[in-house]
């Protein structure tokens, strides 16, 4: 078949366009900046779902076409990134698109368990419209909705490993929290079948168990070589508030979806593979790695702060909570001119300042690791040099500097590039 794939860059997407042309089919996928194929049934052409939200942009892009699968999809918005545009308004133009054109035979919409008559979200609300018009049309069209979706290199699967991984964890207020978590390859794998066997209507697709968000991940945290975690529970109130400040993925959205629970019967998902799916204590394929990874998901953030607080407070006992008199003359002994001794105490102070606060607003820190490297060891040499009882203080305020120049080199050789 020749398949117009949408969302073929994202974290499903991409995987269903790998098995797709595994099975053979030909391959029309849309990319906002599309790029050369190196695949003789692979053709990239441009779109943009915030942006396409007429029928007419999709109706030569039909052309040849005998199968849509729609895999756009956001959990947050984001400028023009919309739930409206991209759930609802671009998917809708182009199944109306579809059912013009007469030729094309299937489409399938990417979908989330949830987005039915009890949809009190945004993102489930948005999914539900395009369900109910792609339905309501005159087209063969099945509506996958998929429970938590797992894969190593997904976004979200990054977050719940490394929740997983803390030294205790948290349960937001009283209810069940119910998840059915689905691995990629079997989303995938079941998709797949959908276009060899296609199928009409809504069809769930979960793993084959039920479990609370809690023991999900204390599945994940075994599959992971760990011991057990310590959950601590909050009142939905307390809960609830810190919901509302957005930490990570959780927000008021989120807490309500996750209240709600996301489960079905798994039996028509194991018509589709003709097998079980992979239950949650097989989705870690490497323990030590994955493990080691999700532990620098937390322990990362926690040493790129306590380097902040350093240097915040290194400039403010600088700006004055030291004696400032003392100060000087520890820049007087190291050769610095008695006029110039205040203009250097409070311009390394502000550069501590921005340093402090450039660590925890800066999202590409490469570069800033490399500063702190010189700063901290030009500062170490010159006081080794000029002051040297500093060597030997019993606190050792020279030698502690070596701990912290191996935290920075850390943070320097694991930063992204």
């Amino acid at each position: 078949m020749r398949i117009l794939l949408t969302g073929a860059s994202g974290f499903i997407g991409s995987r269903l366009q790998t098995a797709l042309l595994g099975e053979g089919h030909e391959l029309l996928c849309t990319a906002r900046k599309p790029g050369a194929s190196g695949h003789p049934r692979l053709s990239f052409i441009e779109a943009d779902f915030s942006k396409d939200t007429g029928k007419s942009a999709w109706t030569a892009r039909l052309q040849g076409i005998d199968a849509v699968i729609n895999c756009v999809g956001i959990f947050r918005e984001s400028g023009r990134q919309t739930f409206a545009a991209l759930h609802t308004d671009t998917p809708c133009a182009l199944f109306a698109a579809c059912a013009d054109a007469g030729h094309v035979q299937l489409v399938v919409q990417l979908s989330a368990l949830g987005a039915d008559s009890g949809a009190d979200t945004a993102y489930h609300r948005s999914k539900k419209a395009a369900d109910d018009f792609l339905a309501s049309l005159p087209l063969r069209a099945c509506i996958v909705q998929p429970s938590l979706v797992y894969g190593r290199d997904g976004s979200s699967a990054r977050a719940f490993r490394i929740l997983a991984s803390l030294p205790f964890g948290l349960r937001f207020g009283a209810a069940p929290q119910l998840v059915q978590p689905i691995h990629v390859d079997d989303l995938v794998d079941a998709i797949c079948a959908l276009v060899r066997q296609p199928a009409t209507g809504r069809i769930a697709l979960v793993g084959p168990q039920a479990l609370s968000f809690t023991d999900y991940l204390a599945a994940l945290r075994r599959g992971m070589g760990m011991g057990r975690q310590l959950v601590l529970r909050l009142p939905g109130v307390l809960a609830r508030m810190v919901a509302r400040l957005g930490f990570g993925l959780l927000d008021r959205d989120a807490l309500r979806m996750l209240d709600r629970g996301s489960t079905a019967d798994p039996a028509a998902t194991a018509g589709l593979l003709g097998r079980a799916a992979r239950p949650v204590e097989r989705f870690i394929d490497y323990p030590a790695a994955e493990r080691s990874q999700a532990r620098l998901g937390w322990l990362l953030p926690v040493l790129r702060s306590a380097l902040a607080a350093v240097w915040i407070a290194t400039a403010l006992v600088s700006f004055g909570l030291y004696p400032v008199q003392d100060s000087l003359a520890l820049l007087e002994r190291t050769g610095v001119p008695p006029a110039w001794a205040p203009l250097m105490l409070y311009g390394a102070a502000g550069v501590d300042l921005l340093i402090g606060l450039a660590i925890l607003l800066l999202r590409r820190r490469r570069w800033l690791w490399l500063a702190q490297l010189l700063l901290v060891g030009f500062y170490t040499i010159v006081v080794a040099w000029k002051l040297p009882e500093f060597l030997l203080h019993p606190y050792g305020p020279l030698t502690k500097n070596l701990p912290m120049l191996a935290a920075i080199w850390l943070l320097y050789e694991l930063e992204e590039k």
